[in-house]
C-alpha cells in the first residue's frame, strides 16, 4: 500500500481518502456503535475501497482498545490508524491496539493554546519528542494541527516544517469548527504548501455547510489526503461526507480514487441504522428526494434522457432508479408515462383533463399523489374504463 506525495494544484491525482466514521463519526452527540456494528462498518469501508480508516480513539477505554484490536486482527486491505492526543499514554494505547499507524493531535491556534496554558515552544518540543518516539512503534505517523484554520498561517507553516523535521509523514490541517471557505482554503494552502515537505491532509467540519466543498477544494489546491465520514456523521454539524466527495471526485475526471461508489448507498443505510440518525430525503447523493422529480418540464426531459436533470445516474451511488412523482407541478408527460406503465394509453385530451384534477387534488392535500389515488381519479373521469 502506497501513499501519494504532495500534489501540484490542478494536476491529475489520486487523493488518499481517510474515513473517520468510527472515530469522529461516533463522537457525534448521542451516537454509540456496538462492537459488532464497528466490525461491520470497517468491513464495508474496506470493501468500498477506502484507503485508510481512522478506526478509533484507543485511549478512551480498555474496551475501545479491545474492539480496535479485534478489527486490526481481520487484516483488512486498508491502513488502520489510531487517534491520540499529544500524550504518550494515548500513543501507548494505540500501540497496544495493534494499529499500524497513529495520528497525534496538537492544539495550535492561539485560542486552543491559551485554553491549555501552553505556547508554541511547548508544541514544538512535544512534536519532536512524541513523533520520534512513535516512529519506533508505528509504520506511519501523522500529526494534526487542531483549529488550523484559525491559526496564523506563519505558525501553521512552522508547524508543518517542524513536523517534517520530526519525521511525520503527514500533517492534518483541521478546520475544527468549520469556519473555512473554498477561497480561504486556497489562500491558506498557497502560504503553507511546501514541495518536499510532509503530505498535507485536510479535515473539514460542516458548521457552515461547506465541508464537502472545502475538502474537494483542498484536493484541488494541493492536499494529498482528506478525511471524511459516511453521511458526514460527526460532531455538531458533522464532517465532509464520504459519499458526496467520492461522487464529486469521480465526476471530476481528474481525481480518480479506489472507491467503489456503488457501495455508498448501502454504507449510508448501515450508518443510519447504527447511529439512529435517519437519512434526510434531500440528502445529496443518497437521499430519496435526490432522485425524485415532479416538475413537468424536468420530467418530460428525463423521459428522453435521464441525465437531463440529474448530474449522474442513481446506480452510480448504488441507489434505485429515479422516480417521477405526480403532483401539483406535474405535466402531461409524467401522467402518460405513469399510465403507460400500467398498460393504459392516454390521449392528449385525456391527459389534459386528468392533469387538472390531479393538480386540484395535490393542492388540496398539500402533497404528491399516491398511485392508488391517481387510478381513482382516472376511473372517476373515465368510468367506462
Amino acid at each position: 500500500m502506497t501513499t501519494p506525495t504532495a500534489i501540484a494544484p490542478g494536476s491529475i491525482t489520486r487523493p488518499w481518502i481517510i474515513d473517520t466514521t468510527l472515530r469522529d463519526g461516533e463522537q457525534a452527540p448521542g451516537v454509540v456503535f456496538s462492537d459488532a456494528e464497528k466490525t461491520e462498518i470497517a468491513l464495508m469501508l474496506a470493501d468500498a475501497g477506502i484507503d485508510e480508516l481512522e478506526v478509533g480513539y484507543p485511549a478512551i477505554s480498555r474496551d475501545e482498545e479491545a474492539v480496535i484490536r479485534s478489527i486490526t486482527g481481520m487484516h483488512l486491505p486498508m491502513r488502520l490508524t489510531g487517534w491520540a492526543r499529544a500524550k504518550w499514554e494515548d500513543i501507548e494505547a494505540a500501540c497496544r491496539s495493534g494499529v499500524e499507524a497513529v495520528h497525534i493531535s496538537f492544539p495550535l491556534s492561539p485560542l486552543y493554546l491559551q485554553l491549555m496554558g501552553r505556547d508554541y515552544p511547548w508544541v514544538q518540543d512535544q512534536l519532536g519528542e512524541l513523533t520520534s518516539r512513535a516512529k519506533r512503534y508505528f509504520r506511519f505517523v501523522s500529526v494534526g494541527a487542531q483549529d488550523a484554520t484559525r491559526t496564523p498561517p506563519d505558525t501553521l507553516r512552522r508547524f508543518i516544517a517542524d513536523a517534517g523535521k520530526a519525521g511525520a509523514e503527514r500533517v492534518r490541517i483541521a478546520d475544527t469548527v468549520g469556519v473555512a471557505t473554498p477561497l480561504s482554503i486556497c489562500t491558506l494552502l498557497e502560504r503553507v504548501l511546501v514541495t518536499g515537505g510532509p503530505m498535507l491532509e485536510f479535515h473539514a467540519h460542516n458548521d457552515l455547510g461547506m465541508a464537502t466543498a472545502n475538502a474537494y477544494t483542498a484536493i484541488e489546491a494541493g492536499c494529498g489526503a482528506v478525511s471524511v465520514s459516511v453521511s458526514g456523521l460527526g460532531e455538531r454539524a458533522g464532517n465532509a461526507a464520504l459519499e458526496e466527495l467520492a461522487i464529486a471526485l469521480k465526476l471530476s475526471g481528474i481525481h480518480p480514487t479506489g472507491i467503489d461508489t456503488t457501495k455508498l448507498s448501502a454504507l449510508c443505510n448501515t450508518i443510519a441504522r447504527a447511529s439512529g440518525r435517519a437519512i434526510e430525503p434531500q440528502k445529496p447523493v443518497v437521499g430519496k428526494a435526490a432522485f425524485q422529480h415532479e416538475s413537468g418540464i424536468h420530467c418530460a426531459a428525463l423521459l428522453k434522457d435521464p441525465l437531463s436533470y440529474q448530474p449522474f445516474l442513481p446506480a452510480m451511488a448504488g441507489m434505485p432508479e429515479h422516480e417521477l412523482v405526480i403532483g401539483k407541478h406535474s405535466g402531461s408527460a409524467s401522467l402518460k408515462d405513469f399510465f403507460q406503465r400500467k398498460g393504459i394509453t392516454l390521449s392528449a385530451a385525456e391527459a389534459a383533463s386528468l392533469l387538472g384534477e390531479v393538480r386540484k387534488s395535490a393542492t388540496a392535500n398539500k402533497r404528491s399523489l399516491l398511485p392508488s389515488e391517481l387510478e381513482i381519479i382516472y376511473h372517476q373521469l373515465a368510468p367506462e374504463n
